[in-house]
C-alpha cells in the first residue's frame, strides 16, 4: 500500500511488532526480587528478529529469557546471547522497569524515545552504525511488573528518524521480477551463504554487488567506497521482518537515514530480503528504488531529527498488559507468592536476609498440638520448606478451634493422627512444602517400661535419635515436662539447635538451648570448675570466662518424673488463654531465624533487652535472647539469661558422657528409675546437704565475727 501526494508516492513502512516470551517475564521477576529491588535504573536488554519466513505473519522482535543480562553490574552492558544463530539476529535495547503503575504511566515517553533516537543518530554520525549495523534497530521497552498478581504492563518503542521531506518510491516490485534469472540465482546463493555463516548471520544490513557477468556478492557496509569504483550494480539489503507485498519493513527507515547522512545519496536501490523455510526467496523479497531529499541540518551532528516509533496496540497508541497467573502452574505460583514478602524484606528493611539458609534448614517439631501447629505455620511464613512433625495423638473435637492445622473432618471416625493430618494441611496451604508426619510416642522418665514392650520403646529411642541427627533444628513443643528430657539430651549430644516453648495458663517460656557440653568449635569453661554457692549448684564465678547457655532442665533440682498421673480434667488438658500459643510459637520461630543469622549461631551469647553489651545492635535482626518469659495477665515480657548447670539431668557433661558410654541401656535406666538421674548428677547429695544445713540466729552481740555463718 502506498500513500500519494502531489510530488509522488511516499514510501510507507510496516511497523515492527513485538513478542515477549513468558520466560522473559519470569526472569525479570526474579531479577526484580533478588537483585534490583527498588532500583529502576535502565537495564540493557537484547531482542531478536530474523527475515520474514512465515506466510501471512510478519516476524516479531522477540524477547526471551536470555534477553536479560545474567549479571547486573557496571561491567555488564549486554545480555548473554548465542552468536551465529541465523534465526536470532540480536538487537540492543533498553528496559525501564518501574516500581509502581503510577510511575509507569507518568514516564515521559517523548523524552525517552528522543533519548534512544539520539543514540542511533550518534552511531550514524560516528560511523558505528557502519561497523555494527544492528544498532540501527535499537529499541526501547518500559514496563511495570505487578508481582502480587503476576500482571505485567509494558510498551515497546522502535525509534525511527523522520525524513523531512519523506522518501518517495519510484519502483517497488518482487525481486524475482527485477533480477534476471542468472542474477536471481546468484543473489539467492550469495544471500544464503551470508545467512549460513556464523560471522555474518547476525549482520542485518549489507550490500549486494552484481558484476556485469551477473555474479552477486554480499558485502559489509564498510565496503561501500570499494563498490563505488568497480562499476557494479549495487543494492542496499536488509533483513526484512515484514510479510506485506507492497511495503518494506521498519528497519529500512533508519537504514535510509544512514545512507542519506553517510553517503549523501539521493537515489537508493534497496533489497527487502525475505526467506521461505530458511532459504532466500526472491518471490517474496522486494526490490525498490527510493528518492531521498537530504533534510536541512542533517549534516550537523548536533541537529537531532524528530523520531517516531511507539508501538500500536490494536490501532491505538496504548500500552499492553499480560496476566500470567492463569498460565502458571499453581505450585509454582504459590512458591513465587510465598517468597514475595521475604524477598521484599531484602529491598530495604533487611538486605542481609539469608533466604537460602531458611529454605534449606530441616526442622523437627516434637508435638503437633496447639504450639506445633502455630510453629509450623510460622516456619512456612519464614520460607522454611522442610518440616517434620512428630506426635502420637489423634485430632479430638476440641482441637480445631485452637490447633490451626485441623478441621472438623480430621476429628471424625475417632480422629486422624495429628502428625498425618498436619502434613496434609500444610500441603494444602503450600503445595511445595516438604513435610513428613511421624506417629510415635517419646519415651519419658517416670513412665516405667514393662519388659514386654522394652524392645519397642528402645526402637522409638533409636528412631528419635536418627530423626534429631538428620535435622538441623528441633522444637520441643510437647505438653509435659518429662517428654522434653530425651530430645534435650539427644540435642546436647549432637549439638543441634533446640528451642523450647512451654505454656502456663497465662504465661509462657520460650528459650533456646545452649550448645552441647562437648562442642568442639568453642573452648567453653569446664562445668566441673564452676564454683558452687552455699545454697545450690547454679551460681557461677569468674564471669570473664565464656559460659555455656543452659537448657530447659538446667534450673531444676529434681529429675523429670511422671506429671500426668492423678490429674483432674482441667489438668489433663492444656488450659491456656487462646492468645498465648500464637505469641510463644512466633517467638520460638523468631529465635531460630535469629540463630541462623547470627555469626556465632548456636554458640551466640544470650542477650537481654535494653542491654548495651557486646554489640547486639550490630545484628540486623536485633538482640538474640536466651530465654523469653511473658505474662498475658500483666501484658509483659522479659528476656533472661541462664547458664548451664553441671548438675543438669539432661545436658550436663556427666549425663551426656554416660549416654555416650552406655547408650540405650542408660536411657532405659533413666526412664524406669527417675532418681537415678539425681544420683548420677549429684542432685541427691545436694538436697541432703540443703536439708541438713541449719541456720542458727543468735542475738548475742558479744559473739565474735568468727562465730557467724555467712550465707
Amino acid at each position: 500500500m502506498a500513500a500519494h501526494d502531489s510530488e509522488g508516492t511516499i514510501l510507507v513502512f510496516a511497523q515492527f511488532q513485538s513478542k515477549v516470551d513468558e520466560g522473559f517475564w519470569h526472569r525479570l521477576s526474579s531479577l526484580k526480587l533478588n537483585k534490583l529491588g527498588i532500583d529502576d535504573s535502565p537495564i540493557p536488554i537484547t531482542g531478536f528478529y530474523a527475515p520474514w519466513s512465515h506466510p501471512q505473519v510478519s516476524n516479531h522482535l522477540t524477547l526471551l529469557t536470555q534477553s536479560l543480562p545474567t549479571e547486573l553490574s557496571e561491567q555488564s552492558s549486554t545480555a548473554a546471547t548465542s552468536h551465529g544463530n541465523r534465526n536470532r539476529c540480536p538487537v540492543q535495547g533498553t528496559l525501564y522497569n518501574m516500581n509502581t503503575i503510577e510511575s509507569f504511566y507518568a514516564l515521559d515517553k517523548r523524552s525517552l524515545l528522543k533519548e534512544e533516537a539520539k543514540k542511533i543518530w550518534d552511531d550514524i554520525h560516528t560511523g558505528k552504525a557502519v561497523e555494527d549495523s544492528a544498532v540501527l534497530s535499537r529499541f526501547l521497552l518500559i514496563s511495570f511488573a505487578d508481582l502480587k498478581n503476576w500482571t505485567f504492563h509494558y510498551w515497546f518503542a522502535f525509534p525511527a528518524l523522520v525524513l523531512d521531506p519523506p522518501a518517495t518510491v519510484v519502483d517497488l516490485r518482487r525481486a524475482s521480477e527485477y533480477f534476471s534469472l542468472e542474477e536471481a540465482e546468484s543473489v539467492s546463493a550469495a544471500c544464503n551463504e551470508w545467512r549460513n555463516s556464523s560471522f555474518t548471520a547476525e549482520v542485518p544490513f549489507f550490500l549486494v554487488s552484481i558484476d556485469p557477468n551477473s555474479h552477486a556478492t554480499v558485502k559489509h557496509l564498510k565496503d561501500w567506497e570499494t563498490c563505488q569504483s568497480d562499476g557494479h550494480k549495487l543494492l542496499f539489503g536488509f533483513y526484512d521482518p515484514c510479510h506485506l507485498p507492497n511495503n518494506p519493513g521498519w528497519p529500512l527507515r533508519n537504514f535510509l537515514a544512514l545512507i542519506c547522512v553517510r553517503w549523501s545519496l539521493k537515489s537508493v536501490r534497496f533489497l527487502c530480503y525475505r526467506e521461505n523455510r530458511g532459504f532466500a526467496d526472491l518471490e517474496l523479497s522486494l526490490v525498490g528504488e527510493a528518492l531521498i531529499t537530504v533534510p536541512q541540518g542533517w549534516r550537523d551532528h548536533q541537529c537531532l531529527p524528530n523520531a517516531v516509533g511507539w508501538e500500536h496496540n490494536k490501532g491505538r497508541q496504548v500500552s499492553r498488559c499480560i496476566n500470567l497467573a492463569k498460565s502458571m502452574d499453581p505450585t509454582r505460583l504459590a512458591i513465587s507468592a510465598a517468597d514475595l514478602n521475604l524477598k521484599l524484606m531484602r529491598w530495604r528493611a533487611l538486605p542481609s536476609l539469608n533466604l537460602d539458609a531458611l529454605s534449606s534448614i530441616k526442622c523437627l517439631l516434637l508435638g503437633a498440638g496447639t504450639l506445633g501447629c502455630q510453629v509450623a505455620r510460622m516456619l512456612l511464613a519464614w520460607g522454611v520448606r522442610k518440616i517434620t512433625l512428630l506426635d502420637n495423638g489423634r485430632v479430638a473435637m476440641s482441637n480445631p478451634l485452637r490447633q490451626s492445622l485441623y478441621t472438623l473432618d480430621d476429628c471424625l471416625n475417632g480422629g486422624e493422627f495429628k502428625a498425618t493430618a498436619a502434613v496434609k494441611s500444610l500441603t494444602r496451604i503450600f503445595p511445595a512444602v516438604d513435610a513428613e508426619g511421624i506417629v510415635m510416642a517419646i519415651p519419658m522418665p517416670g513412665h516405667p517400661v514393662p519388659n514386654h514392650v522394652e524392645d519397642s520403646v528402645l526402637e522409638d529411642c533409636r528412631r528419635l535419635h536418627d530423626l534429631i541427627d538428620s535435622h538441623d533444628a528441633v522444637f520441643l513443643l510437647t505438653d509435659t515436662r518429662e517428654s522434653r528430657w530425651l530430645p534435650t539430651l539427644l540435642c546436647a549430644n549432637t549439638n543441634k539447635i533446640a528451642i523450647t516453648a512451654a505454656l502456663g495458663f497465662d504465661s509462657f517460656l520460650v528459650m533456646r538451648h545452649g550448645a552441647g557440653p562437648f562442642s568442639s568449635n568453642h573452648d567453653f569453661k569446664a562445668e566441673a570448675a564452676n564454683a558452687l554457692s552455699a545454697i545450690g549448684n547454679f551460681a557461677r564465678t569468674d564471669s570473664d570466662e565464656r559460659l555455656r547457655l543452659g537448657c530447659y532442665f538446667c534450673n531444676d533440682v529434681v529429675a523429670p518424673i511422671d506429671s500426668t498421673a492423678n490429674r483432674t480434667l482441667d489438668q489433663q488438658c492444656t488450659v491456656t488463654r487462646p492468645g498465648l500459643a500464637p505469641i510463644a510459637a512466633a517467638l520460638a520461630v523468631e529465635l531460630l531465624v535469629g540463630i541462623l543469622h547470627h555469626p556465632r549461631g548456636i554458640f551466640a551469647d544470650g542477650e537481654v533487652a535494653n542491654s548495651s553489651s557486646n554489640g547486639s545492635s550490630e545484628q540486623p535482626l536485633g538482640i538474640l535472647p536466651h530465654q523469653i518469659r511473658g505474662s498475658l495477665s500483666q501484658f509483659s515480657q522479659m528476656t533472661l539469661v541462664g547458664h548451664s548447670s553441671n548438675s543438669c539431668t539432661a545436658c550436663s557433661r556427666t549425663v551426656v558422657s554416660e549416654y555416650q558410654e552406655r547408650g540405650m541401656e542408660f536411657i532405659i535406666q533413666a526412664i524406669n528409675h527417675p532418681t537415678y538421674l539425681e544420683d548420677l548428677t549429684g542432685l541427691t547429695e545436694l538436697m541432703k546437704s540443703a536439708s541438713s544445713f541449719n541456720l542458727d540466729w543468735d542475738n548475742d552481740t558479744d559473739l565474735e565475727d568468727d562465730d557467724c555463718v555467712q550465707v
